[in-house]
């Protein structure tokens, strides 16, 4: 079984973020990114999976600038076989809509013919949660989203899924989408041996076109602001008094 995973590339999650002054979005000038922690545990537990035997390759592909190839190499010293950049945007500030990453990951299916594909559930720059539920929809495909834990046993997935009650455990037919959530694993490091031989893995480059798809933004940014800051709390000195000022304040 092939499994393949899509990574994006987005701001560390150390990093804070920072909005540029007119408003227009966030600024990345000489910020530090990474791969969007929820795609590395996409990857680490395709990874997994291989060790087990449930799988013979791990693919990985990331839609975006060329910079991503990075983010790819990383994947591919975690344990990936190997990678597939397609180049969608010029610009490191033109995030590429779910729709089109859909698009574009439903073309490389259908030329990699995986049986499954682990997404991150979401990412952390702009927090869509969309695109593993798109791609479902337009394979046709089974679904199992927020997953906790994967096994795969024949031509079946059972996975356990978090949902606002607790655990839902479903079981779901191959081929199908999963979308990792940040209980499923941890994500190991890459060792120095392995970092090394990512640099001789494959990594083919593609572009959106080479797939038919049009990467044109249908959504406008009309403005970006920080949030406010917290304001100072108030010390009461009785229940009555914590009473009467959640009774002004609207919350009972």
């Amino acid at each position: 079984m092939k499994i393949l995973v899509p990574v994006k590339r987005v701001i560390d999650y150390n990093v804070k973020a920072r909005v540029k002054a007119d408003g227009s979005g966030v600024d990345l000038a000489n910020v530090k990114m990474s791969m969007n922690p929820f795609d590395e545990i996409a990857v680490e537990e395709a990874i997994r999976l291989k060790e087990k035997g449930a799988a013979e390759e791990v693919v990985v592909v990331s839609i975006g600038v060329k910079q991503a190839a990075e983010t790819l190499r990383t994947a591919l010293a975690m344990g990936a076989d190997r990678a597939i950049l397609v180049v969608a945007a010029d610009d490191v500030n033109q995030d590429i809509e779910p729709l089109a990453v859909a698009k574009i990951l439903k073309a490389v299916v259908d030329q990699e013919q995986p049986r499954l594909v682990i997404a991150g559930k979401q990412a952390i720059d702009n927090d869509m949660n969309a695109t593993g539920q798109m791609l479902a929809a337009l394979l046709g495909w089974s679904q199992a989203a927020f997953a906790s834990k994967v096994e795969i046993a024949g031509d079946a997935a059972q996975v356990t899924r978090e949902v606002d009650g607790g655990l839902q455990t479903i079981e779901v037919r191959l081929p199908a989408i999963v979308t990792a959530d940040l209980r499923l694993n941890e994500p190991r490091y890459a060792s120095l041996p392995n970092i090394m031989k990512a640099k001789k893995k494959p990594l083919d480059e593609k572009t959106a076109a080479d797939y038919g798809v049009d990467v044109t933004p249908r959504l406008e940014v009309v403005n970006t602001r920080e949030p406010e800051g917290r304001k100072a709390g108030i010390k009461v000195n009785s229940v009555d008094e914590l009473v009467g000022k959640l009774k002004e304040a609207g919350v009972i």
